[in-house]
C-alpha cells in the first residue's frame, strides 16, 4: 500500500480507506488512488484483511429464482446498495428448496461473508429456531417468522386490493387472477395477493369465482401463458386479469397476442412488481410498484448497522407501493 500511496500522493491509510470502500474519501482522491492501483497492478490481500478486521468485504444474498424478473431486479438493486458500503454480493439461488434454504442459514458459506440478506420460500412458521444466533441477518418477503430478526417486506394484500379496485373502477366485472399457489406457506406473496384480490371483489359486491382463480406454482412466463389460455377457454372468459407478478403478465400478454387478442381492448391486464421490462412490453404493462428500491436500500442499511454494531432492537419495514398506469389496463 505504501507504493500505491506514494504514486497517488496520499498516505497508506488513505489507500486502505479507498480499497475498503470507505465513503470518507474525496472523489478526486479516490480517483488518484485507483489510477495508481491500476498502474502498479496492485492486488489487495483479502485474506490478510479479513484476519485483521474480522470482515470479508462481501455479503450473501439468498433468493429463490433469478429467472423471475423481480428477483433479478432486486439483486441488481441490492448490489448497487451494497457497493455504497464497500461490499461485493455473493448470490445464492435456493430454487425454493427447503434443504437449500436451511443449508444457507446454517452452512459453512456463512463463514465467508459479513452477513446474509435472505428471502425464504420453503421455510415457514415453526422454523424460527433456525434463525437463533443469526444476528447478521435480514429477512425479506412476508412475515412467516416470529423471531427477533430484521425484516423488510412489501404490503402485498393492500397492493393487490388496489390493483383489483383499479380494474373495478374502470368498469371491469369479470376479473380473474393468475398466480395462486396452494402448495406454499399459508403466509406467502401468493396467498396475501389472493387475499387482496378477494377483498376488493367482495367490497364491490362481486363473487369470487373459482374458475377465475388460476394456480401458477412457479410464476414463470410459461405459467402466465398457460393461465391465460385456460381463462380464454372458459365459456365466459374474464374481461380483466390480475397477474401476481410481472413475469406471469408477460406470459399472459403473449397468450393474448397468439390468439389475435389485445390488452386492454379485449382483456385488461395488470401485473405486480414494476420490473424494468414492464415499460417496454407490448402494450406497456400497468403494474404495481412495490417499493423494490426501498426494500433493497433498507435491507442493506439494516445489515450494515448489524455488522457495525450500530443496531438496536430488530425492526420491521414495509415499503410504500403505488400503481404505475400504462397501456395494458
Amino acid at each position: 500500500m505504501a507504493d500505491v500511496g506514494a504514486r497517488a500522493g496520499v498516505t497508506a491509510r488513505t489507500v486502505s480507506n479507498v480499497l475498503s470502500g470507505s465513503i470518507a474519501v474525496r472523489p478526486e482522491t479516490r480517483d488518484r488512488v485507483l489510477r495508481a492501483v491500476d498502474e502498479l497492478g496492485y492486488r489487495l490481500n483479502t485474506s490478510a484483511r479479513s484476519l485483521r478486521t474480522g470482515r470479508t468485504g462481501s455479503i450473501t444474498l439468498a433468493i429463490p429464482d433469478l429467472g423471475i424478473d423481480y428477483f433479478s431486479d432486486l439483486a441488481s438493486r441490492i448490489m448497487a446498495e451494497a457497493e455504497r458500503h464497500g461490499w461485493a454480493v455473493v448470490i445464492e439461488q435456493t430454487g425454493a428448496r427447503r434443504a437449500t434454504e436451511l443449508a444457507i442459514l446454517s452452512g459453512a458459506q456463512r463463514q465467508h461473508s459479513d452477513g446474509l440478506i435472505f428471502q425464504p420460500h420453503a421455510l415457514g412458521p415453526g422454523d424460527e429456531r433456525h434463525l437463533i444466533g443469526n444476528d447478521r441477518l435480514v429477512i425479506l418477503g412476508d412475515r412467516i417468522f416470529h423471531a427477533p430478526v430484521d425484516h423488510v417486506t412489501m404490503a402485498n394484500t393492500e397492493a393487490a386490493a388496489m390493483a383489483t379496485s383499479y380494474l373495478l373502477d374502470r368498469g371491469r366485472r369479470r376479473i380473474a387472477a393468475i398466480g395462486t399457489n396452494p402448495d406454499v406457506s399459508t403466509v406467502s406473496a401468493a396467498s396475501l395477493r389472493l387475499d387482496g384480490y378477494r377483498q376488493a371483489l367482495t367490497a364491490a359486491g362481486l363473487p369470487v369465482r373459482d374458475d377465475y382463480v388460476v394456480v401458477a406454482q412457479d410464476w414463470h412466463l410459461r405459467d402466465g401463458a398457460a393461465g391465460m389460455a385456460r381463462l380464454l377457454a372458459l365459456p365466459e372468459p374474464p374481461d380483466a386479469v390480475f397477474c401476481f407478478n410481472d413475469t406471469l403478465a408477460f406470459g399472459a400478454l403473449h397468450a393474448l397476442a397468439a390468439r389475435g387478442l389485445r390488452a386492454p381492448d379485449d382483456i385488461a391486464l395488470i401485473g405486480f412488481d414494476n420490473v424494468p421490462m414492464a415499460e417496454f412490453s407490448v402494450p406497456a404493462l400497468t403494474t404495481v410498484e412495490p417499493g423494490t428500491g426501498e426494500i433493497a436500500k433498507h435491507a442493506v442499511d439494516l445489515l450494515a448497522a448489524r455488522v457495525e454494531g450500530r443496531a438496536g432492537e430488530p425492526t420491521e419495514f414495509f415499503a410504500d407501493f403505488s400503481l404505475v398506469v400504462r397501456r395494458s389496463a
